[in-house]
């Protein structure tokens, strides 16, 4: 009663043609690239001090952080007492 109905074909398609694979395109060499020590250097140094920069303003956010709770605790035992 639920059974899938297939279509009736004499003969089942193949799964799988074989075609002839394309030779493998030939692969051109990058032109050689000089690193200089400079180049190196310069960008070790921008690193640090970017990573510096960020290590700055995560400890500025906690710190306005922690004194926005402590002044909040502080405001709040101030309403209460009165």
């Amino acid at each position: 009663m639920f059974l899938p109905k297939y279509p009736d074909s004499p003969t089942p398609p193949s799964s799988h043609t074989h075609t002839p694979a394309d030779p493998t395109p030939v692969r051109r060499s990058l032109p050689p690239i000089s690193i200089d020590n400079e180049a190196v250097a310069a960008l070790l140094v921008g690193g640090v001090v970017l990573t510096a920069l960020l290590a700055a303003v995560a400890i500025t956010a906690i710190s306005v952080a922690i004194a926005a709770v402590v002044l909040r605790s502080m405001l709040r035992d101030h309403h209460t007492r009165r």
